[in-house]
């Protein structure tokens, strides 16, 4: 396993974004990756600022002859998405992550590797650090806690930053440029519950389902994968209704922003039923290995477990089976003008038991705050329904298209004139910081790209090698190319 990525060129990207490995920086436990962006910052003799909630905005001025060009802003998020396989024993606030090179890709040990969005962070860095490149006015904008709140955008202050155009450097598909994404916001459901005894003629089991690739709730949305809550919530619910079902414990999924790869729960089903419990498992196994093409790892076991001495109360767990049943989940609209993107989306993320209560949280996503408001609605209404309270947050908007951009031409022209052709011009189905930065600055012009990066927010996550190198010289000559000030 080569290991060494510190050493793939270009160095000065590569190097940067292996220190970066080895900072623990899951979401909103990200303060040594603070510390560490901000003291390169001050090594290189740059202004350094750390505002109030631990955003890292560093300057630097323009190289000669180039002091009349436009302020860009270089932006990327320090914090990145924790997922591992089961059986990975790592701990994302201690544990340095195990990146190593895989043919034509580098990726991780068992975990996710963080090239979301710690190759954008790299790049800036190498920028600030470089000496044999031109550029004008440059500002490195590294935000915190994107991944799990966008708290960094949102508490970002006007009048910090002094330049005229962003680029966010957070997309993951190198030769794409992004104009346009998608609005976000939370939704959580909550049942409360009382415990029952556990009755006589039980016997108890615990039931995974593993083996899902799992993935990021925007981009790989539209993919067909499983989502373990919702396999889970088939199974129990054909069991229950057939023969009945007893739940001690559940817990599936652990970021909104992921799709769900893994979901347990214990249960109790009666001795009489004990071979009709284990053939529906197989059974719903291989139903959705039908469905979900992308996903044939897919794995649902049932073990034999000690019998628990109490149980959710039988009416909460009915109404919980009926309303995840009943809940929209996956894509629900696709883009009237771009066919092939999605529109509006929602990921069934979380559904877990603990102090007396069931939580189902989930993330819907839009590009249009209309069908945002709509989809919550029926969300809304489908939990009420089965007695739940519901509550929303972390709304935040989308990023409007600007296909006029001054920005978007110059980077159009650039690329072309560097490979001999023009660069797509895309909306991303996901949560960009551009929507949020924007409002804060309306004067930006903005854009977004990077390189490939399949898997994120999984721990198949992998970043392409050929293509670091082509968004590294990309940017250099784009910076080369901004245009004079009015």
């Amino acid at each position: 396993m080569e290991n060494n990525i510190s050493k793939i060129k270009p160095e000065i990207v590569w190097k940067n974004f292996y220190a970066l490995t080895q900072i623990p920086r899951p979401s909103k436990k990200e303060g040594k990756a603070i510390e560490f962006v901000k003291e390169f910052g001050e090594k290189l003799g740059l202004e350094t600022i750390v505002d109030h909630v631990g955003n890292v905005i560093i300057k630097k001025p323009a190289t000669k002859g180039m002091e009349n060009r436009k302020g860009v802003i270089l932006q990327g998020h320090v914090d990145m998405v924790p997922q591992k396989n089961a059986d990975k024993v790592h701990d994302f606030e201690k544990d340095p992550i195990e990146a190593y090179v895989d043919g034509d890709w580098v990726t991780a040990n068992g975990t996710t590797l963080g090239a979301d969005n710690g190759i954008g962070v790299a790049a800036a860095m190498a920028v600030l650090e470089a000496t044999d490149i031109e550029h004008g006015p440059v500002e490195a904008l590294f935000t915190m806690d994107e991944e799990t709140g966008m708290t960094g955008a949102n508490e970002l202050k006007a009048g910090v930053l002094d330049g005229d155009i962003l680029m966010n450097l957070d997309s993951e598909d190198e030769g794409e440029l992004y104009i346009g994404c998608a609005g976000g916001i939370n939704t959580s459901a909550t049942f409360d519950f009382t415990y029952e005894a556990a009755p006589e003629g039980f016997t108890a089991f615990n039931v995974s389902v593993t083996g899902l690739k799992g993935g990021h709730s925007g981009l790989d949305i539209p993919l067909k994968r499983g989502n373990a809550n919702l396999i889970m919530n088939r199974l129990l619910i054909n069991a229950n209704e057939h023969y009945g079902l007893l739940l001690h414990e559940i817990n599936g999924g652990s970021l909104r922003n992921a799709i769900p790869r893994e979901s347990f729960a214990t249960v109790a089903v009666p001795a009489k039923e004990v071979d009709a419990f284990k053939a529906l498992a197989v059974e719903t196994e291989d139903y959705y290995k039908q469905i979900i093409t992308d996903d044939p790892n897919l794995k649902i076991s049932i073990e034999a477990a000690n019998m628990p001495s109490q149980f959710i109360d039988a009416k909460t767990f009915d109404n919980m089976l009926n309303a995840i049943h009943f809940c929209p989940n996956g894509v629900i609209k696709w883009m009237k003008d771009m066919p092939e993107v999605v529109e509006t989306s929602t990921n069934l993320a979380i559904v877990k038991s603990e102090n007396k209560q069931v939580k189902v949280l989930m993330l819907q996503r839009s590009s249009v705050e209309e069908s945002k408001e709509e989809l919550c609605n029926k969300l809304k209404e489908n939990f009420e329904k089965y007695g739940a309270k519901v509550e929303f947050s972390g709304d935040y908007p989308g990023w409007e298209p600007n296909t006029n951009s001054d920005i978007l031409n110059t980077m159009k022209e650039v690329y072309n004139n560097k490979y001999g052709k023009i660069p797509e011009v895309k909306v991303i189905h996901a949560g960009l910081e551009c929507g949020i930065l924007g409002a804060t600055y309306p004067n930006w012009d903005m854009i977004s790209f990077g390189p490939t990066i399949r898997f994120p927010h999984s721990p198949d996550e992998k970043i392409n090698i050929e293509t670091v190198g082509k968004f590294w010289d990309y940017l250099v000559e784009t910076l080369k190319n901004i245009p004079v000030k009015s």
